[in-house]
């Protein structure tokens, strides 16, 4: 669906199999369309079809110029390899992610997710790694700001389409009530804080919600009090629990998530809460 006049968004579904079930899940990723294209993030393998079916629709035919990506986890990362066989577009992502998305046999066996071959296609060589403050001539005018908002990973990046005030943001702003997965709850929460010190952006285009033009101070905030609570309940659990899936199923019983939650994934976010000695 078009956005603005220059930004485009598609919802990507997915499952990934638990021993509890499947979790039904679904990602956005976003279509930058001025003089060139720019993707940012591709979704999970497979999702290529439906971006460049989408693209040509629009009349662009397969003209991406450029994949951005937030960060290199499988629902982000997964079509890259497809995206830039089939259209030659430069990649680019921070530096801290370039390891995982160069090497994605290095990232399942760091952070193993279930399916995950099924989920990407293979490892993608960058271009370009962007830092933070940097600034990226899309032409026409469009210029895309490089934010560090890292936590959720270790580089995740966002991005800011300075000319519409919009805001893409990945994975960096945790849903309240959803699973807790991220590399480090300080970081995440220093990055969430950092964000509520910028001037409000007056669109935000993240992975797991909708496209938001309103409310948007208190979406963040809501993330940042989710966040708080699940801190909360590790730090009740963890003198009950030392085992760190033990940890995870009362931490998600505490706070009323599906079993499903209790998964080594939110068991590999809870192990980076530090231990407050009350």
């Amino acid at each position: 669906m078009q956005i603005t006049d220059h930004i485009h968004a598609l919802k990507i579904p997915f499952a990934v199999p638990t021993p509890a079930g499947s979790i039904e899940r679904f990602v956005y990723v976003y279509l930058i369309c001025g003089d060139e294209v720019t993707l940012i993030d591709s979704g999970v393998a497979g999702a290529e079809t439906t971006i460049l079916s989408y693209l040509e629709s629009l009349g662009r035919g397969r003209g991406i110029s450029r994949l951005i990506l937030t960060h290199s986890h499988p629902d982000h990362l997964g079509a890259a390899r497809a995206v830039q066989a089939i259209t030659g577009c430069r990649v680019l992502a921070g530096a801290a992610e370039q390891a995982w998305i160069e090497d994605t046999g290095q990232q399942a066996r760091e952070r193993p997710v279930p399916d995950f071959d099924r989920l990407v296609g293979g490892p993608v060589a960058l271009d370009s790694v962007v830092a933070d403050g940097e600034v990226l001539d899309l032409g026409g005018g469009l210029m895309l700001e490089v934010i560090a908002t890292p936590g959720h990973s270790a580089g995740s990046m966002s991005y800011l389409l300075t000319r519409e005030g919009a805001l893409f943001t990945g994975d960096a702003v945790p849903l309240a009530g959803d699973m807790p997965i991220y590399d480090d709850f300080c970081t995440s929460i220093a990055t969430l804080e950092q964000l509520q010190r910028m001037k409000e952006p007056e669109l935000l285009l993240e992975a797991w919600q909708a496209p938001r033009t309103q409310g948007i101070g208190g979406r963040i905030a809501e993330g940042v009090s989710w966040l708080q609570r699940v801190d909360a309940a590790v730090q009740q659990s963890l003198y009950a629990e030392s085992d760190p899936m033990s940890l995870c199923r009362r931490v998600v019983t505490h706070l009323e998530l599906p079993p499903s939650a209790a998964n080594p994934l939110v068991a590999r976010s809870l192990r980076s809460h530090p231990l407050v000695d009350y």
